[in-house]
């Protein structure tokens, strides 16, 4: 199906110069327009893709800087009560001191606690405190203000306790849009884990920083912890995992890289260690470019249309001379009677149409002349090749009737006497060249009865046919001298049982009758002569002799169906022989 279509749209340049002609005027016309503008827009978005890059760099490290000012502003408020008086105080007297000491101690600390909480701004929303000796918790926020007694470390305490953790980031998934900073409380002395300090805080007390990097409905901009799982991504955004999975394995610092989807910013945050992920798709550099790009590709069309306009009126002007000359040409068909009409150009094109007008004139009787006499004597010879029948084959049936005479019963006779009769009367009824091919294999199995008649179980004679190719016109005497041919020449010579096989099929429109021996077959270069005769390439295509052999036969299929008409054969030494004959359905041409 496809190569049908190509070959339709690839015949109107075949047979037409004016349209190569076209079409080679717009290819040149159009294809360093579009080149160029190609080559434009590329150069465009490659333009918008560096300076996205340098921008989202430069945005990268100054948000970078500002969001870990912020972070570094919360571990000051931290560090200012780790360092508070108050809270030594109470980690030295927890256990000492008068009953009203205490309080005091520990009021003084929650004092301290809520100074913290409420000069941190809206965006800390509580402050908790654990000691791990009196196995205190304080809980600051705006609606508590408590000292709780527990019994086993809460979480995420203990986690950082058993992974000997210092200091965390941590985005609870209950809330999502909170976190905690939590910094260990350790002696100064021998740096002894005392307890933990966090603070609760609104991640959107970073927007108005993020904001910086120019968020649009698909930039996708994220706060990364340490282990490359995302702490903070605003909006509904879905987190790439292979990206952060390759930001993971990058080196502290700054720097980018880019997928076929994506480009990915990414630089650290200090002094919290987190990262700042910056995630932009390319589609998005591509829009920024689109402007540009589709005013050059407007420009590139109009000049394209006026380029191919031109090109088809100057292929036009110029292919219109050589087409009317090649329509003049058509005035020289071997026998037709139409005259060609004088030019009235005064050009070379002009005098070829008027030189080759009056050649026509002079070799046309020529030709037909020549035509008939060649037709006529084909067809002489045609007829004495039909009256042909082997004389060998006679003399040898004669003889094998007379010894059955003696030996068999007389139906028997009978039946091999009528099958050479058979063959008499399809050779001399009807002067018709063409018979249909059932007629033909008729004839064919009156040769093959006298044949199995003869050599008896040696010779094992099988046909398949398709009945609906049967009406098919051929060649009077065309299978018979193919089959005559293969005892002649491939199994007289062989030793132990024949075989010959005749199938005929239909493929498309064509029919095909296939003969295959299983005799001594024949060489290469043999097989490369017989081929070469059979194409006509070597040899006179009309030998005379006793035989009609196959040459001759393959001379009568091309003279009667033209290129449509074929013998191929196929032979292998000590393998057999197959010759195949195809011939259109429709039938050739034939002899007047």
């Amino acid at each position: 199906m496809i190569k049908k279509i190509g070959n339709k749209l690839v015949e109107p340049f075949k047979r037409s110069i004016r349209n190569k002609l076209i079409l080679t005027m717009i290819l040149l016309a159009i294809v360093p327009i579009a080149a160029i503008t190609g080559l434009a827009a590329d150069n465009s978005r490659q333009s918008m893709e560096t300076e996205v890059i340098a921008t989202n760099q430069s945005n990268m490290k100054w948000t970078g800087i500002y969001v870990g000012d912020q972070f570094a502003q919360l571990n000051n408020l931290i560090y200012s009560t780790l360092i508070s008086p108050h809270l030594s105080d109470y980690l030295a007297n927890v256990e000492e001191g008068s009953p009203s000491t205490q309080f005091t101690i520990q009021k003084n600390l929650i004092e301290t606690l809520n100074n913290m909480f409420y000069s941190a701004g809206n965006q800390v929303i509580g402050v908790e405190m654990y000691l791990a000796e009196p196995k205190k918790m304080f809980v600051i926020n705006a609606s508590q203000n408590d000292i709780e007694s527990v019994s086993i470390q809460p979480e995420p305490f203990r986690t950082m306790a058993d992974n000997n953790q210092d200091f965390m980031v941590r985005t609870d998934e209950a809330r999502p849009d909170q976190f905690q900073l939590i910094r260990s409380i350790n002696r100064f002395e021998n740096q002894d884990r005392l307890g933990y300090i966090s603070l609760r805080i609104r991640w959107s007390m970073f927007d108005q920083t993020l904001d910086l990097l120019g968020r649009g409905d698909r930039q996708q901009v994220l706060i990364v912890g340490g282990d490359g799982k995302a702490l903070y991504l605003p909006g509904e955004h879905n987190v790439p995992e292979p990206s952060l999975e390759r930001i993971r394995q990058m080196d502290q610092g700054q720097g980018y890289f880019s997928t076929d989807d994506e480009y990915v910013f990414y630089n650290t945050i200090d002094p919290v260690g987190l990262r700042l992920v910056n995630i932009i798709p390319r589609s998005t550099i591509n829009a920024s470019a689109l402007a540009t790009m589709r005013f050059g590709f407007i420009v590139g069309t109009i000049s394209a249309i006026a380029a191919i306009v031109m090109a088809v009126f100057l292929a036009w002007r110029l292919a219109t001379p050589i087409v009317s000359l090649a329509r003049s040409m058509q005035g020289l068909g071997l026998i037709r009677e139409t005259e060609v009409p004088i030019s009235n150009r005064v050009d070379e094109i002009g005098l070829l149409e008027t030189k080759l007008n009056n050649m026509s004139l002079r070799i046309k009787e020529h030709i037909k002349n020549e035509y008939s006499i060649t037709l006529e004597k084909k067809t002489a010879e045609l007829k004495a090749l039909q009256a042909q029948i082997n004389p060998h084959f006679l003399q040898n049936t004669l003889q094998m009737i007379g010894s059955m005479l003696f030996t068999k019963q007389p139906a028997e006779c009978y039946a091999v006497i009528r099958s050479l009769s058979e063959m008499f009367r399809y050779v001399i009824r009807d002067p018709d060249q063409l018979a249909t091919l059932k007629s033909e294999m008729d004839h064919l199995d009156n040769y093959m009865k006298i044949q199995r008649q003869r050599f008896g179980a040696r010779l094992q004679y099988k046909v398949q046919q398709d009945e609906s190719a049967l009406a098919c016109s051929i060649p009077k005497l065309t299978l018979q001298p193919i089959v005559e041919n293969a005892f002649f020449h491939g199994l007289d010579t062989k030793m132990g049982d024949w075989q010959l096989n005749v199938d005929v099929y239909k493929e498309e429109s064509a029919v095909f009758i296939r003969i295959k021996d299983n005799g001594v077959g024949m060489s290469a270069d043999r097989l490369a002569l017989v081929r070469s005769r059979l194409n006509g390439h070597s040899g006179q295509p009309w030998t005379g002799g006793s035989r009609i052999g196959i040459q001759n036969v393959a001379s009568r299929i091309r003279l009667h169906f033209g290129k449509e008409g074929h013998i191929g054969i196929n032979s292998e030494p000590g393998i057999g022989t197959t010759v195949t004959v195809s011939m259109p359905l429709g039938g050739g041409v034939g002899l007047e």
